[in-house]
């Protein structure tokens, strides 16, 4: 399995047979979307940041909402979540994504807005790679990261949807999360791949760097 960063939370997933593009988004944010050829797109929530289904290449299946489904040999399921702490309503729903292939499963959380219930916590048992955001303001922010992170303990943080040079949206940066994990500082990778071969023992925080067209 190989996960690459665009920014925000668009992340290429590819192994053998399948790839998974995740939350594409349009121009505004300052970001460039790169040329990506797909087979599916998950769509966390439909503001323009993250479903900018259009820019990417072939003919995905899309998925947006929740429920169980089977494309190409990966298992998706979408849970209902809520893009804040107010159910909803402030900045509406999301769906959180897991990802399962060739022994794998990737968590996307979208723009989660709150500390999932026990009931989600379960949902989401098992994790080996978790896709989180982490710059607050229209998502958990640091604080609350963490305590998601201790409750589903996966084996790979991979931080998201934080503020960068790039980025126009007054998101924070990824530095106050590492301080909340006890980290200072934090080499960045321009991709990560991982095999269930090469997962670690614990939970292991990794950073990538955002890729452009």
């Amino acid at each position: 399995m190989e996960i690459v960063w665009y920014g925000h939370a668009c992340f290429r997933l590819r192994d053998k047979g399948a790839t998974v593009v995740t939350d594409p988004y349009d121009q505004s944010i300052g970001y460039t979307l790169p040329k990506i050829r797909a087979d599916i797109v998950t769509v966390s929530h439909h503001h323009a940041d993250h479903n900018y289904v259009s820019g990417i290449k072939g003919a995905p299946k899309v998925v947006d909402g929740p429920g169980e489904y089977e494309i190409k040999g990966v298992f998706v399921t979408g849970i209902a979540t809520f893009h804040d702490g107010k159910k909803g309503a402030q900045r509406g729903r999301n769906t959180v994504f897991l990802l399962e292939f060739n022994g794998l499963t990737i968590c996307h959380l979208g723009d989660l807005g709150h500390v999932p219930t026990q009931a989600q916590v379960e949902a989401l048992s098992d994790v080996d790679v978790l896709l989180i955001p982490v710059g607050g303001v229209s998502t958990i922010g640091a604080p609350q990261a963490a305590e998601v992170i201790s409750l589903l303990e996966p084996k790979i943080v991979i931080p998201m949807h934080y503020k960068t040079k790039a980025l126009t949206l007054k998101l924070a940066s990824v530095k106050k999360f590492l301080q909340e994990m006890g980290l200072k500082k934090l080499a960045a990778q321009d991709s990560l791949k991982v095999t269930t071969n090469t997962l670690p023992e614990e939970t292991q925080i990794m950073l990538l760097d955002h890729k452009q067209g």
